[in-house]
Formats: C-alpha cells, structure tokens, sequence
C-alpha cells in the first residue's frame, strides 16, 4: 500500500513538473514572440534628418519643421488607435501607446494587430486627451519580471537609477514631449485615486495631486510641478502587496528648460 502510494505520488510531482515546465516555456515563448512584434515597429520609426531643426545653411530656405507624422506616420496608418509613443534612454522601455475611450482595456490583453496577446500593449486612461492636452495622461503598462514593458520601472525604486534616467520620452500625436520624473512610489489604489486625476477642476487639486505624489515618493527628487504643468503617470503592478501598483510620475518640461 505504502509503495503504490509513493508512486501514485511520484507520477503527480511528475506531471506538476511537466505542467510547470510547460507553463515556462509558454510565457518566455510568448515574451519572445511580444519583442519581436515590439522590434519591428521601432524599425518603422524614422530618425529625423539632420535638417530637422528647420535651420539651413547661411543663405539657403529653412528646411521645414520635423513633425510627429513624419517620425510615426506609419505607426499612425496602420492602427489609429495608437495615441503616441513612450520611452526611456537606456531601458527596454520603447513602446507605442493606444487610446481606446470606448473600450478603455481593450489593449490590455491584444498586441498592436489586435490579436490576443498575455503582454498587452501600453495604453492610456479612458478620459485623458492629448489635444487639448490633460492636466495629468495615466498610462497602464504590464510589469513584466524581465524588465520589458513597463517592468523597467522597477529601477526607479532606487534614486541612482533616477539621477541616471531622469527623463521620459512620450511623443503624442499632437507633438514630442519630455517629461521629468519628479516622484515614484508603491501604493494600492484604494488607499488613493491616482488614476481618477485627469484635469484639475481648480489649481488646490492639482497642488494636492501633486503633494500627495511627492509625500508617497520612495526619495526627495527636488523637483516639483506647478499649476499649468501637464504631467504623465505611469502604473504598472507591484507584487510587495497585494493589489499593489507602481506609479511614476513625470511633468513636461516647460520652454527653456524650466
């Protein structure tokens, strides 16, 4: 008796080992295949030229302006949905972003071809806008423990990592935008309603939208942002605690620098 039982068992440790095995192989398979797609639209984006500035040579006509359409036009014609561009200097961070208000998780589980896909695809809240521009733009990335997609933002729980990408690339269909990250933080949604802030009804909202970001950062960044800031807030899930998100918060960068 005691010997079938321990084969009975056997046979179980067995096939939970084959199952799990399985399951690894699928995720990484599926990872692969989600960063080829990933691939193959960076190869779409084209570098502006060198007289993108719009400034030519001493007596000759300005060039004209390098616009968004002329970087993403492509990406832009082959799925309207696509709202802008994300990215970060010296991450894996370099995706597209949907915006679908009618059906606000609709890329949760679909790539780019809207085919199902465990990955997803980065997109924004359901009410932002970009033109006219939202006082704050959420966007929801999946936390991948490869540090694709939106599992880069796992670096900004330490402040050398900060100090080495401070700066956000989100370029929209309305024009290119860099925004500097200003706090980073753990929290679960119910304790507060980060997501829920689109536009400021009156600039004491915005102050405490802003206050309350900056008292939950993991560390003092030393920057802050003012009433008439358009910023960007990035989510993604945090394993430390259950139901936990990751969030960054990140203001555009006023003419001039300021």
């Amino acid at each position: 008796m005691k010997k079938r039982f321990l084969v009975m068992l056997a046979s179980m440790l067995v096939v939970l080992m084959g199952f799990s095995g399985f399951q690894l192989w699928r995720y990484f398979t599926a990872e692969r295949e989600t960063q080829q797609q990933y691939d193959g639209l960076v190869e779409q984006i084209k570098s502006p030229p060198p007289s993108a500035s719009g400034q030519g040579a001493p007596g000759e006509e300005p060039k004209p302006e390098w616009t968004v359409n002329d970087q993403y036009g492509p990406l832009f014609e082959e799925n309207p949905d696509m709202l802008g561009w994300i990215s970060i200097e010296g991450t894996a961070l370099n995706y597209p972003v949907m915006h679908t208000p009618g059906s606000p998780d609709f890329y949760l589980r679909r790539n780019f071809e809207k085919q199902y896909s465990e990955a997803g695809v980065p997109y924004a809240a359901e009410g932002c806008s970009v033109s006219p521009q939202s006082d704050n733009i959420t966007i929801y990335g999946h936390h991948m423990k490869s540090g694709k997609l939106f599992g880069a933002l796992d670096g900004y729980k330490n402040e050398a990592f900060w100090r080495e990408h401070p700066i956000i690339r989100f370029d929209t269909r309305a024009g290119f935008g860099e925004y500097e990250v200003f706090a980073m933080f753990k929290v679960i949604p119910a304790d507060f309603l980060y997501h829920s802030f689109i536009n400021a009804a009156e600039q004491a909202e915005f102050d405490e939208y802003v206050r309350r970001c900056k008292s939950l950062s993991f560390y003092d960044t030393g920057i802050t942002a003012a009433y008439g800031d358009e910023l960007i807030t990035l989510s993604t899930c945090e394993y430390s605690q259950e139901d936990g998100r990751l969030v960054v918060v990140a203001r555009k960068i006023r003419e001039g620098g300021a």
